[in-house]
């Protein structure tokens, strides 16, 4: 693997086990995400481009503020390679009593969130409430152990 890319985050699967199916590393990808976990991995619909789209959809306010959250990762499949090539865009939209603002970004990018509580000796500490990262992990972990490589993308897939 070449330099380029390891830094654009590329990445192989280890060993030499026989590569799965294109069927099966699609139904690996849909039984990620459910019930316990926040995202879900459904199948791209006709206007959307992929073939599997991820959403993290995240919605919380406080006294006069509302913050919204959506994390899309959308998922292509290549059976002639045997990689999965994803574009990650992240939407976030906020209001307040007197202002309103919007974000959109692509690429690579995480989101992390962090609360404070205090803990059982009445100290403050740090708790992670978010971290987007969870779902671009467990979406790589399901392809490489498929046997596929997979290849982030900036801008098209």
């Amino acid at each position: 693997m070449g330099l380029f890319e390891r830094l654009s985050g590329v990445r192989r699967p280890v060993g030499g086990g026989t590569p799965a199916g294109a069927a099966e590393v699609r139904d690996a990808l849909l039984a990620v995400g459910g019930e316990p976990a926040p995202y879900r991995v459904r199948i791209a619909g006709s206007a959307e481009q992929g073939d599997l789209v991820a959403d993290w959809r995240l919605r919380h306010g406080s006294p006069g503020e509302e913050v919204d959250l959506r994390l899309t990762v959308r998922l292509r499949l290549d059976p002639h390679r045997r990689e999965v090539r994803a574009v990650q865009e992240q939407r976030s939209s906020s209001r307040g009593r007197l202002s309103a603002s919007r974000e959109y970004g692509r690429g690579a990018g995480a989101a992390v969130q962090w609360t404070y509580e205090r803990g059982p000796d009445g100290r403050r500490r740090r708790v992670k409430t978010l971290d987007t990262r969870e779902m671009k992990d467990a979406l790589r972990a399901a392809v490489l152990a498929a046997g596929w490589t997979w290849r982030p993308r900036l801008t098209r897939l």
